[in-house]
């Protein structure tokens, strides 16, 4: 499974007065299994460009390839689109609706035309990877934690079998446990299902520690596409558009500087602390 993006620009209200350019001529792919961290300051244009992934929004020019095959060519299946490529919106517990987690849960392979027995193992199936006590299920989704919510809302998609999960700021709100649970959710989530994550984060910390792959935007453009260690080298650049790198990243240019001889693309606590302990000749 992949995603082809070649040359996609996105304008608002295309020859009006008040006409912006979202997206600027962007192009990338995206493979099978890849967990990709995307970030960009507010306005940057990250939420109109994971809208456009799953038909969401049609480009103004640009071609988006969903294995192999141009999803804006006429007769395209946009509905068999949105279930591959699910979507979870930013505080997505505001569209929890029934009156039990469990029939939540159900309702969008229910709709999908499944017999009863099929839609009722994809919801206990999701509710699993989720990591949902089983006491919860038949318990009103508004008397649950925010971060319980939050993992009742990536059930309902997930229930849809998409092939790539797209969260939009999924710990938004939360507190630093619940921030925590969930991302380590959504990455043994991966792990065990192999599913394509796309995660759109504002916390440099949380997308060092987990992603394999940073997609940087700025004004519509995307400014840098690589692997963590070599996108947050660019401190200095991301400062320049409003971002930062991980608080590690300064700590240890900073003691490059002071002339240990320390690892200055460490981005986790744990890459900082073996390569300090290295430097001073520490076994563990």
């Amino acid at each position: 499974m992949s995603i082809v993006v070649k040359n996609l620009t996105h304008i608002y209200n295309e020859g009006m007065p008040f006409s912006s350019k979202a997206l600027d001529n962007i192009s990338f792919e995206i493979k099978d299994r890849d967990f990709v961290g995307l970030i960009g300051h507010t306005g940057s244009g990250k939420s109109t460009f994971i809208q456009h992934l799953n038909g969401l929004l049609k480009a103004t020019s640009g071609h988006i390839y969903y294995n192999g095959k141009d999803i804006y060519e006429q007769g395209y299946d946009m509905k068999e689109l949105r279930r591959r490529v699910g979507l979870v919106f930013q505080y997505p517990e505001h569209q929890l609706f029934e009156t039990d987690i469990f029939k939540d849960v159900c309702f969008g392979p229910k709709n999908l035309g499944l017999s009863r027995q099929e839609y009722e193992i994809r919801a206990f199936e999701s509710l699993r990877l989720v990591g949902l006590d089983e006491n919860l299920y038949y318990q009103s989704p508004f008397d649950l934690s925010g971060g319980q919510k939050r993992r009742v809302a990536i059930a309902g998609v997930l229930a849809m079998k998409p092939d790539v999960l797209i969260l939009d700021e999924p710990t938004a709100g939360l507190d630093p446990k619940g921030r925590d649970d969930i991302l380590d959710c959504i990455k043994a989530l991966r792990d065990e299902t192999g599913i394509t994550v796309i995660l759109v984060s504002h916390s440099m910390e949380d997308v060092a520690r987990y992603v394999s792959r940073i997609m940087v935007m700025d004004d519509g453009i995307l400014k840098y596409d690589d692997t963590p260690q070599n996108v947050f080298a660019h401190y200095k650049e991301l400062e320049q558009i409003g971002l930062a790198a991980p608080q590690v990243t300064y700590i240890m240019n900073d003691l490059v500087k002071a002339g240990m001889d320390v690892n200055p693309d460490a981005i986790t606590v744990d890459e900082a602390r073996d390569s300090i302990l290295r430097h001073f000749n520490i076994k563990m």
